[in-house]
């Protein structure tokens, strides 16, 4: 059953969301703390790779609520992000009334009463009874909340923050022919953003801010052990350190938390001990998703793999 009571700490949030794999810092913890006190949506930012998806899962699980996501794009409008009429049932709706216009209208002893009596029925034609809600209008709909996570703000328009901006203020949308659509249960909205264009004031003013960059090595050592409970304590810390110090050149993509996460398991699976130029050079496309991030990378891998050694030996 679904938990929609704020948690009463942010160790509470810390252990909640560690009990689902991920592994919170101080200030994600804090973050989402304070978005169930004060009830507000949070627009994390940062590169791709980082958990800021995933965040929205585990506070979906830990509270056992529905997550709903809108994946956003460009030309995203609201009969695929809010709601559209159900044409087919409408126009299905026409033909039977046509079919039974007569009945309708018999009873009718003038004209001005039979215009009467169609213009009651064309209102039905707009009642929520055609209505195909889409994710915006199903996260207010919700009788125990939910998780609405709009993923990738900034691949949408700009004109499509103006449609969010009610939702994000007061929890409610207003639908010309129906009125206005209060949410049940407000829900825990996540936002998130990899920075590919800037992101209006008046969106960010009715959002907490949180910005999730690569962790420091202890908490990414964590994030391992959670996600990759076979890895060994020293190659858990070798290949971390190693990640650290490719995250210092000159890349077009720096490897994220996920790449970490995908590594560990491919070392796991085969069965290597710690880390070897050769290991390294043979799983290098895992790590790097850029040919010349990997012909960069390249000259320094036994430089990082003596670096990494010294971790794994005396971290």
């Amino acid at each position: 059953m679904a938990d929609i009571r704020p948690s009463a700490s942010i160790e509470a949030v810390e252990s909640g969301l560690a009990a689902q794999g991920y592994i919170a810092s101080r200030q994600i913890a804090t973050a989402v703390y304070l978005a169930q006190q004060i009830e507000k949506p949070i627009l994390v930012e940062g590169p791709a790779g980082v958990g800021k998806t995933e965040l929205a899962k585990a506070i979906a699980a830990w509270r056992g609520m529905k997550m709903i996501r809108l994946q956003c794009y460009e030309g995203l409008d609201e009969a695929k992000a809010l709601y559209e009429w159900k044409y087919a049932k409408q126009l299905l709706y026409t033909q039977i009334l046509k079919d039974k216009l007569g009945e309708v209208l018999g009873g009718a002893p003038t004209l001005e009463a039979a215009l009467n009596q169609l213009h009651d029925f064309g209102d039905v034609f707009f009642s929520k009874e055609f209505v195909e809600p889409r994710p915006l209008l199903q996260a207010l709909e919700q009788p125990a909340g939910c998780v609405l996570l709009i993923d990738e703000i900034d691949k949408s328009d700009a004109e499509f923050e103006s449609l969010l901006l009610e939702i994000l203020s007061d929890f409610q949308v207003t639908i010309p022919e129906l009125g206005t659509v209060v949410a049940v249960a407000p829900p825990t909205v996540i936002l998130t953003s990899n920075s590919e264009r800037d992101l209006g004031d008046a969106l960010k003013r009715r959002c907490l801010h949180l910005h999730i960059g690569f962790p420091e090595q202890k908490l990414e050592e964590r994030i391992v052990e959670s996600r990759v409970p076979g890895i060994s304590q020293t190659l858990r810390k070798q290949m971390v350190s190693f990640i650290h110090e490719v995250r210092t050149l000159d890349l077009k993509k720096l490897p994220s938390v996920s790449e970490t996460i995908d590594w560990a398991r491919v070392l796991v699976l085969l069965q290597a001990p710690e880390l070897g130029h050769e290991m390294v050079k043979d799983t290098l496309n895992v790590l790097l998703k850029y040919e010349a991030d990997i012909e960069a990378t390249m000259p320094q891998v036994s430089t990082f793999i003596a670096k990494a050694s010294r971790q794994g030996v005396f971290g």
